[in-house]
């Protein structure tokens, strides 16, 4: 398995979900905070109009302007329903040089990620896109998608993110729960630790990013700042959400603050001059700087840089 340096990493602090089946949610979806949004064609839409939203999703990629720095993905039902192809075909036919990933649910093997990609090079060829440019988002819900994640995500190089999904990976695994991120009471400690942790090195190992799925309780802000802590804590790039009112919280966490910014950037300086000047090892702040700092130290740059800092 080796490190994917093909694919752009793109900020993903903030993944929102938006149902496409509601102009009113979709029309908004330009105009939101949030790094990446995702119009929904899956669980947001109602079986009986899979149709409906699909055409929405088309219309409103056709029509509205997202601003460059944006992620634009849209979710498309899961391989083993009767809707894939046509979200696939459909809306990247249609409009394929508008978004910049598909986002695959349910994904439980490689085989998934191999047939989407499949599918979408031929689409790509047949309508003169450029070849490979729509990148994959998978998510794992469930036992046999997390026995597997580490050969999900490097199944393509298309692949970008993998993602967590909490409800349905609940329901599946057992845990005695009905809120969607939320956390069961009985176990002393976090009950996600080795999923999440799990996510990250397979994300790693494969060169793309880890998202964490959303926190069902949008009005419980104090619950959404501990889940999206935990989840920055150990090392995932972002986070769904679900409601506009979550997006400036989970931004914020997944944000240095500027202090700790300066701080790496100033620790980078001091690595390049000891560098350049043959001086051997770096010192700063009455620590000795070498080249794992300088990783860590280079990581938290490019978030802030990411996030608009500047010097």
């Amino acid at each position: 398995m080796s490190a994917n340096t093909t694919r752009p990493l793109r900020p993903r602090r903030t993944c929102h979900s938006v149902p496409g089946s509601s102009e009113k949610f979709l029309a908004k979806a330009p105009s939101l905070a949030a790094d990446q949004v995702f119009l929904d064609l899956e669980d947001s839409v109602a079986q009986s109009e899979k149709d409906a939203a699909r055409g929405r999703v088309i219309e409103a990629l056709r029509t509205l302007e997202f601003p460059e720095d944006k992620t634009v993905v849209y979710r498309v039902n899961g391989t083993d329903t009767p809707f894939f192809y046509r979200d696939l075909i459909d809306v990247v036919e249609a409009v394929g040089d508008r978004i910049h990933a598909v986002m695959l649910p349910k994904v439980q093997t490689p085989g998934d990620i191999e047939l989407t990609d499949k599918l979408l090079r031929q689409i790509e060829l047949a309508k003169g896109y450029e070849t490979g440019r729509i990148g994959i988002e998978a998510q794992i819900e469930d036992a046999t998608g997390l026995v597997n994640v580490e050969r999900i995500a490097a199944a393509s190089p298309r692949m970008e993110t993998v993602i967590f999904g909490p409800g349905d990976y609940s329901a599946a695994i057992g845990i005695p729960i009905t809120q969607i991120g939320g956390a069961p009471e009985g176990y002393p400690g976090d009950h996600l630790n080795y999923l999440y942790s799990r996510l990250v090195v397979a994300a790693r190992a494969a060169g793309i990013q880890a998202i964490d799925g959303p926190y069902a309780a949008f009005k419980d802000e104090d619950g959404l700042r501990e889940r999206t802590r935990l989840v920055r804590a150990l090392g995932l790039d972002g986070k769904w959400t679900i409601h506009p009112a979550q997006i400036e919280t989970v931004n914020e966490i997944f944000t240095p603050t500027r202090e700790v910014w300066e701080k790496a950037e100033a620790m980078l300086a001091a690595y390049r001059d000891a560098t350049e000047s043959g001086a051997g090892a770096a010192i700063f702040e009455g620590e000795m700087v070498d080249e794992a700092n300088r990783k860590m130290a280079e990581r938290i740059a490019g978030q802030g840089r990411a996030a608009g800092y500047a010097a």
